[in-house]
């Protein structure tokens, strides 16, 4: 019915007026908790899309593109397109709403503001992994995997070390990164680090971040400045002449390398391994246009035409890559924190048992439900006591059994406090007091506990030294000598002796 298109038209605008008041009132109000700012800038995100897609059906609407809205006022000031009597139009009009409601006595009606409140306490659906801890960490093992089993990658490398040099563009060859194994590698790194972005940073505009990105690239491209990719273009040079004074140097090089870079050239690339040397010696100071004709591959007319395709897609393709490269260190810059957090994480672990990483995984699933839950959140606590397995405080007389108001500190573990003198002893077998020992360069062995001063560490440490040094042999006081009247001194005996002239 066409004469409704101008309720929908009040409806849309009220709607978009609604939700933008919704939205600036769930921002005023501050998250108690890293989970619930997820929720709340997700909450708002799924907002400010209903009224982008509202707005886009109001632009529609006024259009008017099949005349229905021009239709509908004229309707209203009394003027028809069947030139009917306005006030017919007008019981026309009316006897549709009755029948309608006759039809349908008892339909309900929503309270929009109703609706719109419940809004406030929805909790998105956010899709992380296990490994991801709710936006905290990067999971990046499927990539890892494709990068150690690729052509490009290295076998023999840890996960450690690869969060450690991320996102090694750098280290890797150009004319590897022309290959397509690079090129779906990136992708797949690329897609991987934006849907984190989206979920971890729902309100960042990530459109207009890459449209920023894709100008300054555009400008540093056409000026041969774009980091890694320097004047060079297709130019790759797979096989850098200047280290090479003769042409005996240049055989040591791989036979495969040698065609590759011939071909590059558009030079023959067969024959033996010292006439492939000598033929590619020669582009070391004689330019391609003045060398001898014999020495190019023959190439049918007919394929100079789809060479020069080629080399113009291959050309797209390297300028491809170097914006997906360009994108993603702008992508590590916006994640830097939590690429740093993955690394103190994944060390962590590594100096943890399994039945520590078990319960610290449980400590942080009560820790979440206690954060989440609004009861939870009012507890009175007055005495800051510590919370137990069920949420709630412990008890004041455990607390005061294991004499959890007494602070220690460890000056090894940088000053850290640690509670109770149970987590005390406890924390001298644990990954943060291993790591400042091994950076003293002293063994974490019994001898150090209740150790917690650097000074105090170092001082027992070289006593420890000292005394181990006494069972050593020492030249200068058990070296024999014998006089020529047979008798016996050590070293330093005989050499005081034989310098005073006694002997």
């Amino acid at each position: 019915m066409s004469s409704t298109l101008l309720e929908v038209t009040r409806s849309a605008h009220e709607e978009v007026e609604r939700l933008e008041r919704l939205a600036v009132k769930d921002l005023q109000r501050e998250p108690g908790s890293n989970r619930e700012r997820l929720y709340q800038n997700h909450r708002v995100r799924n907002m400010i899309d209903s009224i982008i897609s509202t707005t886009d059906k109001l632009i529609e609407i006024y259009e008017d593109k099949d005349s229905a809205r021009k239709d509908e006022i004229a309707a209203l000031a009394g003027q028809t397109a069947t030139g009917t009597n306005v006030f017919s139009a007008f019981y026309d009009r009316l006897k549709e709403i009755r029948d309608y409601h006759r039809r349908h006595p008892v339909a309900h009606v929503v309270d929009a503001a109703e609706e719109y409140e419940a809004m406030l306490k929805e909790e998105p659906h956010i899709d992380f992994s296990g490994e991801e801890g709710f936006g905290r960490y990067l999971d990046l093992h499927e990539l890892f995997n494709e990068f150690i089993n690729s052509k490009f990658g290295d076998q023999y490398m840890e996960y450690f070390t690869y969060l450690d040099v991320f996102p090694l563009t750098h280290k890797i060859s150009r004319n590897r990164k022309l290959t397509r194994q690079y090129k779906e590698y990136l992708e797949h790194l690329l897609e991987y680090l934006m849907s984190f972005f989206q979920r971890t940073e729902p309100l960042q505009d990530l459109d207009r971040i890459f449209l920023k990105v894709e100008a300054e690239f555009e400008e540093q491209w056409a000026a041969g400045k774009v980091l890694g990719w320097e004047n060079k273009g297709l130019e790759d040079e797979v096989i850098d002449l200047d280290y090479y004074s003769t042409v005996e140097e240049l055989m040591e090089v791989r036979p495969e390398k040698l065609k590759e870079a011939l071909s590059a050239l558009g030079l023959k690339t067969g024959g033996t391994i010292q006439q492939r040397a000598e033929r590619l010696f020669l582009t070391k100071y004689t330019p391609l246009e003045l060398l001898d004709r014999k020495h190019f591959a023959k190439v049918p007319r007919d394929s100079e035409q789809n060479n020069a395709s080629s080399v113009s897609q291959q050309n797209n393709s390297t300028k491809e890559i170097a914006l997906m490269e360009v994108k993603m260190q702008r992508l590590c810059e916006l994640l830097n924190e939590t690429i740093v957090q993955t690394k103190e994480n994944i060390e962590k672990k590594q100096a943890l048992t399994y039945e520590e990483m078990e319960a610290e995984r449980e400590e942080e699933e009560i820790q979440a439900d206690t954060e989440s839950d609004d009861d939870e959140q009012q507890i009175y606590n007055p005495l800051k006591l510590p919370m137990g397995w069920d949420g709630k405080p412990i008890p004041y007389w455990l607390y005061k059994l294991h004499g959890l108001g007494q602070e220690f500190k460890c000056e090894i573990c940088g000053n850290h406090s640690y509670w109770g003198r149970r987590a005390f002893e406890r924390h001298f077998k644990e990954w943060r007091h291993q790591h400042g020992m091994r950076c003293l360069g002293i063994p974490n062995t019994k001898n150090f506990n209740e150790i917690t001063s650097i000074k105090e560490a170092k001082a027992l440490w070289e006593r420890i030294q000292e005394r181990q040094g006494l069972n050593k042999w020492r030249p200068e006081l058990e070296e024999e000598y014998e006089d020529k009247e047979g008798n016996i001194y050590n070293r330093k005996t005989y050499t005081d002796l034989q310098r005073q002239g006694l002997i």
